[in-house]
């Protein structure tokens, strides 16, 4: 699916150029591609600063900062679409900006995270050894206890 967007992008682009240039005229298509791209600019610099801002704040409080994280992706996505020229991609940055676009793929992703790793079994597949308390090799005096994890768990090798 994203192969085909990316290949039917640019001939979408084209032949939206060529359709409401021909309505618009060249002055006003070029001065809808200029301010798209200043405006995905402008959109580009605040948002990067609001995310961090957000992302800061939501850690601070101890809250799980999946929303803040979502709406900003939406935003730089959106951003970087009005950058490229064209009017499919502007079209597809403003669906990006709208609220219930946001609130979809939040719940979308919060499915997502509680389905896969919520719900894990807590397995963790691989080979491992178990490493032994001390080293049976070493004379008596060259014995270190191994560093602890707890005060009842070994310590575990996983290759």
């Amino acid at each position: 699916m994203i192969a085909f967007t990316a290949i039917a992008l640019p001939f979408l682009e084209i032949a939206g150029f060529v359709w409401l240039g021909g309505k618009l005229g060249v002055v006003l298509t070029l001065v809808w591609v200029i301010g798209a791209i200043v405006a995905g600019l402008a959109l580009l610099r605040r948002t990067g600063l609001q995310a961090v801002g957000r992302l800061r704040a939501a850690l601070a409080e101890g809250r799980e900062p999946g929303h803040s994280i979502i709406d900003a992706a939406c935003f730089a996505a959106a951003a970087m679409l009005l950058i490229l020229p064209g009017f499919v991609s502007d079209a597809l940055a403003v669906v990006l900006m709208l609220p219930i676009t946001r609130h979809w793929l939040l719940r979308r992703t919060a499915a997502h995270f509680e389905a896969h790793v919520y719900h894990s079994t807590g397995t963790i597949h691989g080979e491992f050894t178990v490493v032994p308390d001390g080293d049976e090799d070493a004379p008596k005096d060259e014995k270190k206890p191994p560093p602890r994890i707890g005060h009842d768990r070994k310590i575990i090798d996983v290759e």
